[in-house]
């Protein structure tokens, strides 16, 4: 059974290790390798803890899964939302106050498929519901064809915004996708407790 609570400060370490993990898993010849390989959990562990306090002041909201497959209390999943990042938005993105975004969800890799990722997911809805947000956005790399699946599953649509980020000099494209307040979810609620 996984269970979502809000992320503390010392969660940093166990959160790096799944974000990094999951980089490594999911951009493997997509993102060049080099950077793949030089990424540190340490390092991120060190920026985590440094963005944490400044994440919750700005409104946003981190939060773990821990206690999936025998886990035993230890997190192996993550995600942050928090209201839309407008600035970066791009021109013509419809933004409004109101909207969330969906800054970030990853899950250690050996326990994709069971129901981690949806557990996480479903959480940031109910945060997204309970601060009444429209919509939510996220950017998902266009060539991530799993995690494209995850978010349709769950309602979300390809809304025509893309951008480029570069990783060594090499661009790679990511698409935005939108999912309407009150869109609906396949399949049953996972669960999950928000202490």
């Amino acid at each position: 059974m996984t269970w979502v609570r809000e992320m503390v400060a010392g969660d940093a370490a166990a959160v790096s290790a799944v974000r990094v993990a999951g980089w490594r898993a999911a951009y493997a010849g997509v993102i060049p390798g080099a950077y793949l390989d030089a990424m540190s959990v340490e390092r991120d562990a060190a920026l985590r803890e440094e963005r944490f306090a400044a994440g919750r002041a700005a409104g946003l909201r981190d939060l773990v899964a821990v206690g999936a497959d025998g886990a035993d209390g230890r997190v192996v999943g993550w995600a942050c939302c928090g209201p839309r990042d407008t600035p970066g938005a791009g021109a013509g993105s419809g933004a409004g106050a109101g909207e969330g975004e969906l800054y970030a969800l990853y899950v250690r890799p050996d326990l994709l498929g069971r129901g981690v990722g949806r557990a996480l997911l479903d959480a940031v809805h109910d945060e997204a519901a309970a601060r009444g947000w429209g919509a939510l956005v996220l950017w998902v790399v266009e060539a991530n064809a799993r995690a494209r699946r995850f978010y349709e599953a769950a309602g979300y649509r390809a809304d025509g915004g893309a951008q480029s980020e570069e990783y060594d000099g090499v661009p790679v494209r990511e698409v935005r996708y939108r999912r309407a307040a009150g869109d609906s979810q396949s399949g049953p609620a996972s669960p999950r407790s928000l202490r």
